[in-house]
């Protein structure tokens, strides 16, 4: 019974944990009990024998009782009911000697079985015993395993407590920050947008700026060329006077007030007519034309349009002054015929050397 229990003992703690079975305690102490009941047994025996001389006269009787079972420790039945003491008639008369051998011999082996059964009860007991230590030892470790598994679910518990406290705090945090980023920008963007306007404002206000300087220094360079022109034109009439006067005190002291001859010239697709004080050849004109046609700049229609300047010359070709005396009835052609003129200064001279000192331009655009 003893066996079958450590048996499944072992078997319960192989099943439950797989950890080395505890070792057995107490056999030292078993067998210094087991070599203690031994001389306990060796002195009773000496002294029984000793005590024991004469053998008492008498019947004999032997009781037979069953061991207890120490070994089990579930509670056990009711032991039977001891079987009827059965009287045996009284042996015949022996000698003393033999029937006192006989006693001590069996009083011997009374003693060294109740001292069996008391060492195998000992024996029984320090096993259960133990097997009640490795038990309770076992039940220990295992609250203790609980308790540690335990301790340790609750910490891995507060363990992901905290994580998931962390990755929210984190998803909080994140979201703050890209609801900043979208502020910033479009704080940015409305800043780029105004400073873009702001650009353009400026950029406008430069362009308007430039253009009001550019139009008044236009202006004021129109206000200065035609000063200029004025002046000029004062300057040159001053001294086509002056020149005439000259010229006609000298025709007047030579000739005695005789009147020049006439000539004709030809600039541009048109006639010019003129007086001086000698006559033009017939190549003048040609030479005119010459002179005038590169300056002539006209890039719009050509129908109809024809423009008389009278031009006034020095004797060296030098040009005094240039008027329209007949309009086209385009202001931008007569201009351009005008600026042509002016621009071909000097006039070419003539054969003789000299250029005559008044006559007229027809000027048409080409294809006119």
């Amino acid at each position: 019974m003893i066996g079958s229990q450590n048996k499944h003992g072992h078997a319960r703690g192989a099943s439950a944990r797989p950890i080395r079975p505890p070792r057995e305690r107490g056999t030292g102490k078993a067998f210094a009990l087991a070599a203690l009941m031994h001389v306990l047994l060796i002195w009773l025996l000496y002294h029984g024998i000793n005590w024991q001389n004469n053998t008492p006269a008498g019947a004999e009787a032997e009781i037979w009782t069953e061991v207890p079972d120490m070994s089990t420790p579930t509670p056990r039945p009711a032991p039977p009911p001891p079987a009827p003491v059965k009287v045996q008639p009284a042996p015949p008369p022996a000698k003393d000697e033999d029937a006192d051998i006989a006693l001590q011999e069996k009083k011997r082996k009374q003693q060294e079985a109740a001292a069996r059964e008391a060492q195998l009860a000992e024996q029984r007991r320090q096993q259960e015993q133990a097997q009640q230590e490795a038990e309770a030892k076992r039940q220990q470790q295992l609250a203790a395993q609980a308790a540690q598994q335990k301790a340790m679910q609750e910490k891995q518990k507060q363990i992901e407590q905290q994580r998931q406290a962390e990755l929210q705090k984190q998803q909080q945090l994140k979201a703050q920050q890209d609801k900043q980023r979208q502020q910033q920008q479009a704080e940015a963007q409305k800043q780029e947008q105004l400073k873009e306007q702001q650009k353009e404002q400026q950029e406008a206000k430069a362009k308007a700026d430039a253009q009001a300087k550019a139009k008044a220094e236009a202006d004021a360079k129109a206000k200065a060329a035609a000063q200029a022109k004025a002046k000029a034109d004062a300057e040159a009439k001053a001294r086509l006077d002056a020149e005439r006067k000259t010229r006609l005190a000298q025709l007047q002291g030579q000739l005695g007030g005789g009147t020049g001859s006439s000539g004709e010239g030809l600039a541009k697709s048109g006639t010019g007519k003129g007086a001086g004080g000698n006559a033009t050849s017939p190549g003048y004109a040609e030479k005119v034309q010459r002179r005038v046609r590169p300056n002539i700049v006209w890039a719009g229609e050509t129908a109809g349009l024809e423009t008389v300047v009278s031009v006034r010359c020095s004797p060296s070709g030098t040009l005094l002054s240039a008027n329209i005396t007949r309009s086209s009835g385009n202001e931008q052609w007569d201009q351009a015929a005008l600026r042509a003129v002016q621009r071909s200064d000097p006039m070419p001279v003539d054969v003789d050397g000299k250029a005559p000192d008044h006559f007229t331009i027809t000027l048409r655009p080409a294809g006119g």
